[in-house]
């Protein structure tokens, strides 16, 4: 009896390698019908492969060029040139007498005031000496255009001062802010970087 199970148990062995092996054939051979057997064959799944291909690295090189080209070549602008209180273009407006907003009417304010612009072209500071003597001209030739409008502010602003808003320092450097400013906004096209008093009486 104990021979008749060991014959089977040998023979239950020997079935079960014979299968695992069968089966791992079976799976060899699936797998390489799949991999090299044409594709007209049928087949219950298909293989795709990605090769870099000379038309791929073609498209790859003329996306990187329109990419470049995408770039612009302009250099990016300066920054801004920051230019002091001594370094512009002075502009003397002249001697201003205006009554002040009192409710005597008997006070008055007498005073020059000279704007210093900011040059339109920041390469004045670098013209030959020439070229900066034509900018100069043709400079100061629109801002003499420009006199009524900033005679009428100046006016304007100075008659609605009061003597005791302009009789301190404070209140001078003040009205000089608010000429700077009314300037500044009604002429955009120019830039005053500071108001001089050569002249100032209140009475």
């Amino acid at each position: 009896m104990k021979e008749k199970m060991s014959s089977l148990s040998k023979y239950a062995i020997r079935g079960g390698l014979g299968f695992l092996i069968t089966l791992a054939l079976g799976i060899t051979f699936f797998m390489a019908y799949i991999m090299f057997a044409p594709d007209e064959w049928g087949k219950p799944f298909y293989l795709s492969y990605a090769f870099p291909t000379q038309a791929s690295e073609s498209e790859s090189v003329a996306h990187a060029a329109e990419e470049e080209s995408i770039v612009p070549t302009e250099p990016p602008p300066a920054a801004a040139v920051e230019i002091r209180a001594g370094q512009g273009l002075m502009v003397d407006t002249g001697t201003k007498i205006v009554n002040l907003s009192e409710p005597s009417g008997r006070r008055y304010i007498k005073v020059n005031i000279v704007l210093e612009f900011a040059p339109t072209d920041l390469e004045y500071y670098t013209m030959a000496e020439e070229t900066k003597n034509e900018y100069l001209t043709e400079f100061f030739a629109e801002i003499e255009t420009k006199q009524p409008v900033i005679n009428d502010l100046l006016i304007t602003l100075l008659s609605s001062q009061t003597f005791e808003s302009v009789y301190t320092a404070d209140g001078k450097e003040t009205l000089r802010q608010e000429i700077t400013n009314l300037i500044n906004t009604r002429l955009p096209e120019y830039r005053v970087i500071f108001v001089y008093f050569t002249e100032f009486v209140v009475q």
